[in-house]
């Protein structure tokens, strides 16, 4: 199978698109050959222990949605991790890097989500990105009942990215292999293979496995005109 290639031998789910390991990200990175993936976007935890309680945000409009609670994110990365990361890969798209600038390499090309959204929520996040180009804004609505009609998707985890964000993002940076280390519930999956495109998730906790192996395997991938 293709996702053997990377040192994968035994996945949670996969087919001719995606893949998804369950497990730590920090003893299955060090398995995958060195340049071997051609774009790492993932969004690492911050270390803002913001899991703890299961809900995450404000409820100035509406009331916020209960998650299980967790401590996911009660420390971000290490260095030794985002060194990892950068090994395996050509280029790197990290959401939150402005909460882990100081063990990544300075970068010319940060990219802006701009959220379009209430006082809920803060108004923007940060991806460092590895790559020599211009800052990049992203306008995409992400807050419950504001989100634009035809761009709802269900909320699975408290800190999921929109996939049609996430799209986006992947059509301005291509690659023909891309991996998420720290998958959630399978968004950058579902982006990918509704391009064409191979990807890796990597997830710790495997009832959110469960949940992205459901969203990939109810996906399909674009027919070529």
């Amino acid at each position: 199978m293709w996702y053997e290639d990377y040192g994968i031998t035994r996945p949670y789910y996969a087919d001719d698109a995606v893949c998804i390991v369950h497990g730590d990200c920090r003893g299955i990175l060090p398995l995958i050959p060195d340049k071997s993936i051609d774009l790492v976007l993932t969004d690492p935890p911050y270390g803002k222990d913001i899991a703890k309680t299961g809900k995450v945000g404000g409820e100035n409009l509406a009331s916020v949605k209960q998650y299980i609670a967790s401590d996911w994110d009660k420390e971000r990365p290490d260095g030794g991790t985002l060194y990892l990361i950068r090994r395996i890969s050509f280029n790197q798209i990290i959401f939150g890097g402005n909460y882990m600038a100081d063990l990544l390499p300075p970068s010319s090309c940060w990219l802006v989500w701009d959220k379009d959204n209430s006082a809920n929520f803060a108004d923007c996040e940060l991806m460092w990105t590895s790559f020599d180009k211009a800052v990049r804004k992203y306008l995409w609505r992400w807050n419950g009942m504001l989100q634009e009609p035809q761009n709802k998707e269900y909320r699975y985890h408290p800190t999921q990215k929109p996939t049609g964000l996430l799209k986006a993002i992947l059509v301005d940076h291509p690659a023909d292999t891309t991996l998420d280390a720290y998958m959630g519930s399978g968004s950058t999956l579902v982006a990918c293979k509704s391009l064409n495109r191979k990807c890796i998730g990597i997830e710790i906790e495997e009832k959110y496995c469960e949940i992205a192996a459901k969203r990939c395997s109810q996906s399909v991938m674009r027919l070529e005109a």
